[in-house]
């Protein structure tokens, strides 16, 4: 299926099921959520990564106008709906001030590996631990999906970005699981590195080597 949305370019990645509070300032974007909230619509929000608009974005619905200030901004909660390609950029939408698309939504496989999502999640909490992060995350690990995570293992925008173009549950936990097999040793390095740094230009309590064994 195809359809055109609006479109609010960003330089963030949006998964499903994630709630995502904006203030809306610009005259374009004002025009676009007061129409989609008056006429209950969803709009897109395409990734930007280094001022370049991305094939892939989620398409948001608004949960609540929660504040419109005096000047006309506005403060929003959204939620993504579902992951969306554009197939075609509309940069000039007739009588509207902002862009839009024309997109489909790829079929996705949302069913992962519950013993591949609890080995992900006990090494996202070891990584936490490294950190001296506190998450909780309320759902059992098994149910848990790699869009309810994926913005707490670290990873930059680019591979967030490539979390979303993953349309099988199955590859985003395998990707999630190669970048926590390749960090968490780096930061337990570094941990070890920190606590030399702290020890240097102290008394240390070393055993001499002896020369006669």
């Amino acid at each position: 299926m195809t359809n055109f949305i609006p479109i609010f370019p960003l330089g963030v990645v949006v998964y499903p099921g994630e709630s995502l509070h904006l203030h809306i300032f610009e005259p374009r974007y004002k025009q676009l959520i007061n129409e989609c909230h008056t006429h209950k619509r969803s709009f897109g929000i395409p990734t930007v990564i280094e001022n370049k608009l991305q094939d892939f974005g989620s398409l948001v619905e608004i949960t609540e106008l929660s504040k419109v200030h005096d000047n006309g901004e506005m403060d929003i909660k959204t939620k993504g709906v579902k992951v969306f390609r554009i197939l075609e950029v509309v940069k000039e939408v007739p009588e509207k001030l902002y862009s839009g698309a024309i997109v489909n939504y790829p079929d996705t496989y949302e069913k992962g590996n519950p013993d591949v999502m609890r080995k992900v999640m006990n090494s996202i909490r070891d990584l936490h631990r490294l950190l001296k992060v506190s998450k909780e995350f309320k759902k059992e690990d098994e149910e848990i999906r790699c869009y309810d995570v994926a913005h707490h293992v670290g990873l930059s925008l680019q591979e967030e970005y490539e979390i979303l173009g993953l349309l099988d549950e199955r590859q985003r936990q395998e990707y999630l699981k190669r970048h926590l097999t390749k960090v968490i040793p780096m930061i337990a390095e570094m941990e070890q590195l920190k606590e030399k740094i702290k020890l240097n230009g102290h008394f240390k309590n070393l055993s001499g080597f002896d020369l006669n064994k």
